[in-house]
């Protein structure tokens, strides 16, 4: 097996992916929007400000090392070896893509005159419809004109659109943050009875999903604190080092009486990982259980299992 030292692999691990695909792959890079990038292979993987995410498969990171081995599926010698094929032929231009714009606008996409095909969407997933309604007549969610996406909308403490999550009704796998959306106000439910607990989801989705379970089962959910994370929450290699997800420590932070926060997180690894390193990094004030789907990989797929409803048959293989 060949070896590296440490000095080569820490030189390989400094070019990041929009400056590898710049000087080694151009025909790859294609210019998304403003600041951002995607793959040319893949459309949802997005490079910006230095990093990258692939948001159909729910991870991401900085390096090209990173983007050979988890996207490109080369071992990590294999990664190492690439890259230093082509630096050895050609040193990279390091071309630093703008530095992140602070407090950018939110750019939400036009509404559509009404929003009969998220309703249809949502309702196919089992979703409320009670439920969506509300969620309509709170401008929480709204359907995009054009393409007839649904726009989950984040608010800050002044009810000012802070986030906007847009999704596709169709069977495609698009998911996009909107233009100069903040995770830290990603959608979310609030009670009504200043509850001292707060449930966490990975997408809206799952959210919406748990309201109906409650409603299903009798219960207010309307009562409950509904937060959703804008996306797979990703912890640090060492999960002591993990950082609080954006969304959660703004909400704790304006919400000073919350007590309790009930993880829902999904049945595979990637949240069954999040939720042992949010366990462990969650200060000790907060009582946290861990409470993922009882069916499925997320609460989604609990609540058409409860409903009957075959989703995947009916919208194919996107999630």
């Amino acid at each position: 097996m060949a070896y590296y030292p440490p000095e080569i692999i820490e030189k390989v691990k400094q070019i990041d992916l929009y400056t590898y695909l710049k000087n080694y792959e151009p025909e790859e890079l294609v210019h998304f929007n403003k600041n951002t990038y995607m793959t040319k292979t893949h459309d949802s993987l997005k490079i910006s400000n230095g990093m990258w995410y692939w948001f159909s498969q729910g991870f991401g990171g900085k390096t090209a090392l990173e983007y050979l081995i988890k996207v490109r599926n080369l071992t990590f010698i294999q990664a190492v070896e690439t890259l230093l094929g082509h630096t050895k032929i050609s040193p990279p231009i390091i071309t630093k893509q703008s530095e992140k714009i602070k407090n950018v606008r939110l750019l939400l996409p036009k509404p559509a005159p009404n929003n009969d095909k998220v309703i249809k969407y949502l309702t196919g997933r089992g979703i409320d419809v009670d439920i969506i309604r509300e969620c309509i007549d709170n401008r929480f969610i709204y359907q995009q004109a054009d393409n007839n996406n649904v726009v989950f909308v984040g608010f800050d403490k002044n009810k000012v659109p802070r986030y906007g999550g847009i999704r596709a009704t169709n069977n495609s796998r698009f998911m996009i943050d909107a233009y100069g959306s903040h995770k830290a106000f990603s959608f979310k439910l609030d009670s009504l009875n200043n509850s001292d607990t707060v449930h966490l989801f990975e997408s809206a989705i799952d959210l919406l999903s748990y309201a109906t379970i409650l409603k299903l089962e009798n219960k207010e959910w309307y009562n409950e604190n509904l937060l959703s994370l804008a996306g797979v929450y990703q912890p640090a290699k060492k999960i002591d080092e993990s950082k609080i997800p954006l969304a959660l420590n703004y909400y704790l932070n304006q919400n000073q009486n919350i007590k309790k926060i009930i993880l829902h997180l999904d049945n595979d690894s990637a949240g069954r990982i999040a939720t042992m390193a949010l366990k462990t990094i969650i200060p000790k004030q907060y009582e946290v259980v861990d409470d993922p789907p009882k069916v499925g990989k997320d609460f989604n797929d609990f609540l058409c299992s409860k409903l009957g409803i075959n989703y995947l048959k009916k919208y194919g293989k996107e999630r």
